[in-house]
């Protein structure tokens, strides 16, 4: 009951998405349940340890419905900018700290749960587990990883960049993969930046190092 009570208060603040968090999370929350089961083990109360699991299960077992892209998109650039000022984290991706991969991921996930509850929609929850169990880096989101998203033929200096061919929560991912920025609407980006140490949203046209590499830019596929 300890080990299990310890693993998910360190994971719950744990910044990192990464084997420690997928992997640890369920065996934390199966080491507190059984711990459950064999403390109650004589008592009537021992069928009570079922009912966080049987919670957590029934939105994932909710019926499918289609996901609008364009509420979806509005619900995820909100998203981001709730982490703006956020600390960068190489690897993190929660209010503790976020890279930038993660700050697309971490937004998108927040939009699919809001909608899952908005709407009862069991979709919306699947993809949520779908999206938080395979990590998705800047060069996987070029390379189109799981098809979580595609291309949109859109590439040059950011800088550059037409802002009419560009539709807000568009990933451009720079030609080595290394760094990603989100296109947030009205001209800016949004993106955990590792030389100012934080998430920052600003226009193209200032003084920064990413805003004058070359990109391509892709779409999350549930937003098309």
């Amino acid at each position: 009951m300890i080990a299990g009570l310890t693993g998910l208060i360190a994971l719950t603040i744990w910044p990192y998405h990464d084997g420690a968090l997928r992997y640890g999370l369920p065996m934390s929350l199966l080491l507190t349940l059984s711990a459950g089961w064999w403390f109650l083990r004589k008592t009537r109360w021992r069928f009570a340890t079922l009912l966080p699991p049987l919670l957590i299960v029934i939105p994932f077992c909710l019926p499918a419905k289609p996901i609008d892209p364009v509420t979806l998109r509005t619900s995820y650039v909100a998203a981001m900018g709730r982490l703006e000022g956020v600390r960068y984290i190489w690897g993190g991706e929660s209010r503790w700290g976020i890279d930038c991969s993660g700050l697309p991921r971490r937004g998108l996930r927040d939009a699919l749960w809001e909608e899952g509850w908005r709407n009862g929609n069991g979709a919306a929850f699947r993809e949520w587990a779908r999206q938080w169990w395979f990590d998705t880096s800047a060069k996987a989101m070029r390379e189109g990883h799981k098809g979580f998203t595609r291309p949109t033929g859109v590439a040059g200096r950011l800088r550059d960049l037409k802002v009419a061919e560009l539709q807000p929560g568009d990933l451009a991912v720079t030609a080595d993969g290394r760094h990603v920025m989100i296109y947030f609407g009205s001209g800016k980006w949004i993106q955990a930046d590792p030389m100012a140490a934080k998430v920052t949203i600003a226009l193209a046209e200032e003084r920064n190092y990413w805003f004058i590499s070359m990109v391509t830019v892709h779409r999350w596929a549930l937003l098309e």
